[in-house]
């Protein structure tokens, strides 16, 4: 047997076909439902326009109930308390600023820079273990490098005292001659 399987549907089911009757109905009703909700809207909108003229306190009650709800959702009453409904904010309502919650993450992210910058500040002021250990290290190398300065400067000396011997010795030399 090929690896499909029999050949035709899923399941044994056979398969439908719409008359063309069915599809001009479908096609009628969907216009008409178009036409309709295109005439409840604008008399919605009518009436928002009025509601605001007269009076602006009552605008969240008519943005509810011009909510146009999309397939089946009209037929069907949802009631999914996990679902959140979604309301439009306006820009009056936005507070600015209030407190603003943080995600974990732009905690977390706030929390390791200022304890970057709480650790800067201690290796700088020379408290941390890393601090201490540099401070060290140099002045080792300060000791090192004085040493070197000095051993240099003494080296410089006795080579200038080496050549005044030598030329003194040189000149005596040269007078003895003569």
């Amino acid at each position: 047997m090929p690896k499909g399987g029999k050949k035709g549907g899923h399941k044994g089911r056979m398969r439908t076909y719409t008359s063309p009757e069915e599809i001009d109905a479908q096609m009628k009703a969907e216009k008409e439902r178009k036409k309709n909700e295109e005439e409840e809207g604008a008399a919605v909108n009518d009436n928002q326009s009025e509601d605001k003229l007269t009076a602006s306190g009552s605008e969240d009650s008519d943005e509810d109930g011009s909510l146009k709800k999309k397939g089946i959702e009209g037929l069907i009453e949802i009631e999914n308390p996990n679902r959140a409904a979604q309301k439009t904010k306006k820009v009056t309502d936005i507070e600015l600023e209030g407190p603003k919650q943080l995600s974990r993450r732009e905690r977390e992210e706030i929390e390791k820079q200022k304890a970057k910058e709480r650790y800067m500040k201690m290796h700088l002021a020379g408290k941390t273990d890393q601090a201490k250990a540099d401070l060290a290290r140099l002045a080792i190398i300060r000791k090192q490098r004085e040493e070197a300065a000095r051993k240099k400067e003494e080296e410089r000396k006795a080579k200038e005292e080496a050549q005044a011997v030598a030329a003194a010795a040189k000149g005596l030399h040269t007078l003895t001659l003569k």
